[in-house]
Formats: structure tokens, C-alpha cells, sequence
């Protein structure tokens, strides 16, 4: 009983391997991680369902032989349903279970990213503050020089007219770029309470494809018994809106597929570097078949006046970054040509929490 208890509360995924390398079983973690449940995952190969970039078959038969664990370090690990992850594994013989072997995945991804958020937050924020205060002392002197060009233009040829018109265009752009700053640096708290993510997915799709996502294709790929999410519903409204216009505009013309699918991850915890917790089951992807993150600009794509395109601020993703952390989830993103996956992670609702564990005792 007590083992059973912590294999299904392992932090990591686990896959327990029998003697002919077939799944014998695995634990919640691994539920998510593979995107399967054990009861359809039991039997089946493992290297069929596990990826891993590096010549492993052999040292995990010379492990098994010798009943000896194996550590591999810094490898990409993949299933053949998502982009590949960063991890470390952990094999190891289960004592008792002749040929059996016992699989721990270590995504280092998520610790990676959380050490660099943290060293660049103080960065980014000072940042932030500096380009507020450039912004509002612009934009007096660029209403100005509006006024001053509109004026020019009555007495002048229409020759001259395209020069005074595209000052004031150009006028214009910078105050449009510099109120996208002070919205950075203004976004009020979350008015947080129990919503349901798919009305949120559902407003943000046919908003999309009335406009900027009219070219593309988006399909729904929903957990229907997904619970409530704990936020607040036009901010987050205001996140997928914006990863959907991202992926619409990296397809180009020609279009291309996006995918907003869910799902529940029992074991998805964050912990901070000041020691505290949060669950974070609720999983949103807005996946797409784009080209793909600039590979100069993947580590950083979260931070602000970061942009991988042309005419890009820099400000979108830093934003969504911004209101996802404002809710006390999480965002990651894998990219690779051909796939992009922004996955977003959200606390429950706390009543709903309150309400399973009477429903447990």
C-alpha cells in the first residue's frame, strides 16, 4: 500500500519496463508526460513510445545484466506527440522483479527556465520602468510635432503633401509603440475566479478567425472533464489572443493548422525559489505547424524588447509571460520547424480543491 502510494506520487515521470523492454506500468507523471493513461500504454514497446537521442538500448541491456543503474545526463526525450524535452534519466533494476526495470525522466527544462527568470526579473523590470519613463516624455513633445505637420500640410503642394503626411504616420506608430509600453508596465492585478478555460479558447478561436486567424485552420482538442481554472478571464482572453495572432503570423499567406488542446496533469507542481508551492494541473497548448522560433531567441523569447520579427516590439510574449505569473501559473515554450508548442499551466479553483478533499475524507 505504501509503495503504491509513492509510485503515484512521484514528482517525475516513471515508467516501469518488464524483461522483454515492454511497459509493465507507469505513474501519474508519466500519464501527462506521455500523453497516455496506463491502462492503454501497458504492453507496448518501450523505445516505441520513449525517444531518446542517444544510443541507449545497449547500456540498458548491460544495466539489466549486471543489476547495476544507469544516469544519463542532458539528453532530448521525446514521444512522437510533442517537441522534445530536455532531460536526465534515472534506470535502475527493480529488486524482486527479475528483468525489470524502473525509468525516471527528469525534465530539466522547467528548473532551467525558472533559474533564468529569476536572474533576469530584476533586469527586465528596470528596464521596463526606464522605457515607461521615456515613453510618457515622448509622447508630448510627438503630439507636437503632429500638430506642427497637419498644419504645414494646408498651405502645401501635394507634392510636398506625402512628406508632412508621413510624419504624422510615422508620428503615430511611435505613440502606438509607446502605449504598448505603458501597458506593460500598467496591467492591473488579476480580478481572479473560477472560469472555464474552454469558453475562454472558444472566444479566442472565432475572435481569430474573423480576423488575423482568418487564413489558418484551428482545431479544438479538449479534455471535457477538465475543472475550473482559477483566473481571470480577459487576461487570460488576452494571452491565448495573443499566442494565436503570433502563430497566425508566423504561418504567412498560405496558412497553416493551430491546435488548442487541454488536459489535466496530476503531478505538475511549481515551486519557487522561496521555497513555496503551487499545484498547476491545468494544461493549455496552443500548438502550430509554423516555422518555427529563431534558434537565437528561443531562451529568451519571454523578456521584454525580445522579437522575431521585423517590425516586432518585443512586448507580446513579455506580456503573456507577465499575466501568466501574475496568475501564479506558468508558460513554457518547445519549438522546433514544423512545431511550436506554447504550453500555459493553471492552479485550480480553490473551491473546487476545498470541495475534493471533504469529498476524500
Amino acid at each position: 500500500m505504501q509503495d503504491n502510494l509513492i509510485w503515484q506520487n512521484l514528482p517525475v515521470p516513471g515508467v516501469l519496463v518488464d524483461e522483454n523492454d515492454n511497459i509493465a506500468d507507469i505513474n501519474p507523471a508519466a500519464e501527462g508526460f506521455l500523453n497516455a493513461s496506463a491502462r492503454s500504454i501497458k504492453g507496448q514497446p518501450v523505445w516505441d513510445r520513449i525517444m531518446i537521442d542517444a544510443p541507449l538500448e545497449e547500456a540498458f541491456q548491460r544495466a539489466r545484466t549486471s543489476k547495476t543503474p544507469l544516469f544519463v545526463n542532458d539528453v532530448d526525450v521525446g514521444t512522437g506527440e510533442r517537441a522534445p524535452l530536455h532531460c536526465n534519466l534515472q534506470i535502475a533494476p527493480m529488486l524482486g522483479m527479475e528483468g525489470h526495470m524502473l525509468f525516471l525522466i527528469s525534465p530539466r527544462e522547467l528548473a532551467g527556465q525558472l533559474t533564468q527568470s529569476h536572474s533576469v526579473k530584476s533586469a527586465a523590470k528596470s528596464a521596463i520602468g526606464m522605457a515607461e519613463m521615456l515613453a510618457h516624455e515622448i509622447k508630448n513633445p510627438l503630439a507636437g510635432i503632429t500638430g506642427a505637420a497637419q498644419l504645414l500640410s494646408m498651405n502645401l503642394s501635394a507634392e510636398d503633401l506625402e512628406l508632412t503626411d508621413l510624419i504624422v504616420a510615422e508620428s503615430r506608430r511611435i505613440v502606438k509603440l509607446l502605449e504598448q509600453v505603458e501597458q506593460f508596465g500598467n496591467l492591473t492585478e488579476p480580478e481572479r475566479q473560477a472560469v472555464n478555460i474552454h469558453d475562454v479558447l472558444d472566444r479566442a478561436r472565432r475572435s481569430a478567425l474573423l480576423g488575423f486567424g482568418a487564413h489558418m485552420k484551428i482545431l479544438e482538442e479538449y479534455d471535457p472533464s477538465l475543472p475550473m481554472a482559477y483566473g481571470d478571464p480577459d487576461q487570460l482572453l488576452q494571452v491565448v489572443l495573443n499566442l494565436i495572432k503570433n502563430a497566425s503570423e508566423a504561418a504567412g499567406k498560405e496558412g497553416g493548422t493551430i491546435r488548442l488542446r487541454t488536459f489535466y496533469e496530476h503531478s505538475f507542481r511549481l515551486r519557487r525559489s522561496d521555497g513555496t508551492g503551487q499545484a498547476l494541473p491545468l494544461q493549455v497548448e496552443i500548438v502550430d505547424d509554423g516555422p518555427g522560433l529563431p534558434d537565437d531567441i528561443k531562451g529568451d523569447i519571454f523578456d521584454p524588447f525580445v522579437s522575431g520579427r521585423e517590425n516586432g516590439t518585443g512586448l507580446g510574449l513579455a506580456l503573456v509571460s507577465k499575466i501568466i505569473g501574475d496568475h501564479g501559473g506558468w508558460i513554457s515554450v518547445n519549438s522546433v520547424p514544423g512545431r511550436t508548442v506554447f504550453k500555459i499551466s493553471l492552479p485550480l479553483d480553490p473551491t473546487q480543491t476545498r470541495r475534493k478533499k471533504k469529498e476524500s475524507q
